[in-house]
């Protein structure tokens, strides 16, 4: 009997959501897992592959956290109490703020890192709603065992909102002095416009000044989306504009968002039929059996073509 490879004997044994050895460590540092956390005796922190699964809208979470400038979403806790809002990035980086109304704002976006962004949520939420005064709350350090944010919240979809800046950061403010406007103008300095498409979920069109980019988060297992990008690449149906190219993907909380670079003047409108379009092939693309010859050297080179956020 032939020896098996590396790679098939790996795949074969890795359970569903599992890091390989040999796979970027979760936690973003750049290195091999085997060289970080999954070391004998290594790192402290136990990642989660897939921190916000069960979460509605999970990929819009993870696209709010990674990608998007400036976007919110209002969640509904299910015991019920405050008004609660979700939002890509809160002044400072702040983890969680309580306003002068008593509502509570959680930002996605923050400096630290505890190994599961959903526990951390649920960690800082549950703080600011023990908190009687308003102000910024934050984690100092690793909350332990507790319930993640989407045990905390309703399952209703998220009604999410894109913004052009942060005007969001003082909108229950009626009188804003200079100082507050001049800091609001230097935040915005740094946002790069960006829209969701309404055609297919967790897709943002986004321009950076020398090009503009679709990147689009999906919900599928990580081997069987690669199969089913394969196919389509090697079918040349992977455009989603004129003249764009599907350029790669990042890995963030678990899985996969695919990017395509667009010619200047794209924009997000004449995104959404091509969208729907990909979308619909992709679906079917998930379907398929073997890869063949071209479609497995094609998948080789999407694989090569991931990196790793989170």
């Amino acid at each position: 009997m032939a020896k098996k490879s590396r790679s098939t004997q790996t795949s074969a044994s890795r359970t569903e959501g599992e890091v390989g050895p040999r796979q970027p460590c979760p936690c973003g540092s750049g290195k091999r897992y085997k060289a970080c956390h999954g070391a004998a005796g290594g790192a402290a922190p136990t990642f989660v592959a897939r921190p916000f699964e069960g979460m509605p809208d999970e990929c819009d979470v993870i696209a709010l956290r990674e990608l998007v400038p400036a976007a919110t979403a209002p969640l509904t806790l299910a015991a019920g109490g405050p008004a609660v809002r979700l939002a890509t990035l809160l002044p400072g980086a702040a983890p969680a703020m309580v306003r002068d109304s008593g509502d509570i704002w959680l930002g996605l976006q923050v400096q630290h890192s505890y190994g599961n962004p959903a526990r951390d949520l649920g960690a800082v939420l549950e703080a600011a709603l023990a908190t009687e005064e308003p102000g910024i709350v934050g984690l100092m350090s690793a909350p332990g065992d507790g319930p993640s944010i989407q045990d905390l919240i309703s399952d209703t979809s998220l009604d999410i909102t894109v913004h052009d800046g942060f005007e969001y950061w003082i909108d229950d403010i009626p009188e804003r002095d200079a100082s507050m406007e001049a800091a609001l103008e230097q935040a915005n300095g740094g946002v790069m416009p960006t829209s969701r498409l309404t055609s297919v979920e967790a897709a943002y069109w986004t321009n950076v000044g020398t090009k503009e980019h679709l990147r689009w988060v999906m919900p599928h297992p990580e081997d069987q989306l690669l199969d089913a990008l394969a196919r389509l690449h090697a079918a040349g149906q992977d455009s989603v504009a004129d003249g764009s190219r599907f350029v790669g993907m990042f890995r963030a909380h678990g899985l996969l968002a695919p990017v395509w670079d667009l010619p200047l003047g794209t924009g997000a409108e004449v995104l959404e039929g091509p969208a729907a379009t990909f979308a619909s092939d992709l679906a079917e693309a998930l379907q398929g059996g073997d890869l063949s010859a071209a479609e497995r050297s094609a998948r080789a080179g999407l694989a090569n073509r991931q990196v790793t956020i989170r």
